[in-house]
């Protein structure tokens, strides 16, 4: 069954708790701290495989949850990272992630997978939390203060597929599109003597002249299907990586050039189609009276003149070669960039650095820059926001009065507490970050 989209919902996996534990051995009284770093929780990875061709399995694993990861333990010893969750896409597939706001849906691209083998981390996994051996120093001999894991990256996520294809046929419905496709190449398309035989694309490999043109039946438009009438919108997307389209028009239309221009309008609401090479084929032109091709020729014509316009029968495999030749020209000096993207160095550099990189909490000179904003609502609790400061909050144990006070210590450094203090917050007003709340002051 041929499925081209799918909404999951995304769960990576959560960092691991820093560990509190002191060193004890005999004759070490005092061994000092040794709790070790939660594991980082794992990703859910996204990888286009060539012989994927559909997105069904999400219809039957609608949830996807990446390993979390394990907490520290004495001796030093860190927990073991969530094992990452890789899943595999058809190529073509673009991933949306869907985010609520001011009560409508709005799509996010996070990734469009191109080529066989093209990895992208769609939802990260949190980072494992600090153990108390991490916050030693010569002030603080034994500290108490641990960390707990990150919360991985969870939401919703929209897929479509789009065809990877060099010729995309388009037409009105029983121009002839899958009797093509079954000619030319080893494709087996349901075919009939009524329209919208086909509903869903049909892929098929031609060969020509020792090349291999891959072809994409895509099911008839009709008029408003820009706007998502008739099949619309859902097959539409298919040709948008096309290298040129093929546009198929029946020769037995009352006006091929009506029948011409319909579609046309279609493609030039939808994307950059307008702009796509295209080469006009009238159908099932075997017996067909001279003069009435050269009038169908001549009403597509009135509509653009500069249209390469071939007549062919399928079934009679009349015209069809030249065509094919035609197609593989056209092909050969217009491919579409993305359908043959390979990744460059600065990509693989890129994605190295996506995959190695971790965010270090610390007071650093940028942290103290990092922008925040503070906001109090009606009941009198305080929103802080910000992404460095948010994500100390979301590290911080609030169960660890140590952990809660090296927080407020943070706030302090960041000129929040000021800004709180100014806005008339008290020491027993609740401050919430990151969905963390507590008091501004331990004692008041």
């Amino acid at each position: 069954m041929f499925v081209d989209t799918a909404k999951v919902s995304l769960k990576a996996g959560k960092g691991g708790n820093g560990a509190v534990s002191f060193r004890r051995e005999i004759y070490i009284p005092k061994g000092g701290p040794d709790g070790g770093d939660g594991g980082k929780g794992g990703d859910i990875v996204f990888r286009a495989d060539k012989d994927t061709n559909t997105l069904i399995d999400f219809r039957f694993t609608p949830i996807l949850t990446a390993e979390d990861g394990k907490n520290g333990s004495g001796t030093r010893s860190a927990g073991r990272s969530g094992k990452d969750l890789v899943i595999e896409v058809p190529i073509g597939t673009v991933v949306y992630r869907l985010k609520n706001e001011s009560d409508s849906l709005s799509r996010v691209l996070l990734a469009d997978l191109t080529y066989d083998g093209q990895e992208a981390v769609i939802a990260k996994g949190g980072d494992g939390g600090f153990g108390n051996a991490h916050f030693k120093s010569s002030t603080r001999q034994a500290p108490i203060i641990a960390e707990v894991g990150e919360p991985g990256e969870e939401f919703e996520a929209e897929l479509e597929l789009k065809t990877m294809a060099d010729v995309g046929l388009v037409g009105l419905p029983n121009a002839g599109k899958s009797t093509f496709l079954s000619v030319v190449s080893n494709a087996k398309p349901e075919i009939a003597d009524y329209p919208f035989t086909t509903i869903t694309p049909n892929l098929g490999v031609a060969t020509i002249d020792g090349r291999d043109i891959l072809i994409a039946d895509i099911p008839g438009l009709i008029e408003g299907a820009s706007e998502g009438k008739g099949l619309g919108h859902d097959f539409l997307r298919h040709v948008d990586r096309t290298a040129v389209l093929l546009h198929l028009v029946d020769i037995y239309n009352d006006d091929a050039g009506e029948a011409y221009q319909t579609i046309r309008n279609e493609l030039e609401k939808y994307s950059d189609l307008k702009s796509r090479p295209e080469i006009v084929a009238l159908t099932k032109c075997e017996g067909v009276d001279e003069d009435i091709i050269k009038m169908q020729m001549a009403s597509i014509f009135e509509k653009n003149p500069a249209a390469k316009i071939y007549t062919i029968s399928s079934q009679a495999h009349q015209g069809v070669t030249e065509l094919l030749r035609e197609l593989k020209e056209v092909c050969s000096t217009n491919i579409n960039k993305a359908q043959n993207h390979h990744p460059s160095e600065l990509d693989k550099e890129r994605a190295q650095d996506d995959q190695t990189s971790v965010p270090t909490i610390s007071l650093s000179e940028n942290a103290l820059k990092d922008n925040w904003s503070v906001e109090r609502l009606e009941d009198g609790k305080f929103i802080v926001t910000g992404e460095k400061i948010e994500k100390f909050a979301r590290r911080t144990d609030l169960g660890n009065y140590a952990s809660v006070n090296r927080l407020r210590d943070i706030m302090k450094k960041l000129g929040i507490r000021a800004e709180l203090t100014t806005q008339g917050a008290k020491p027993d007003s609740i401050i919430s970050i990151a969905g963390k709340e507590f008091t501004l002051v331990e004692d008041y």
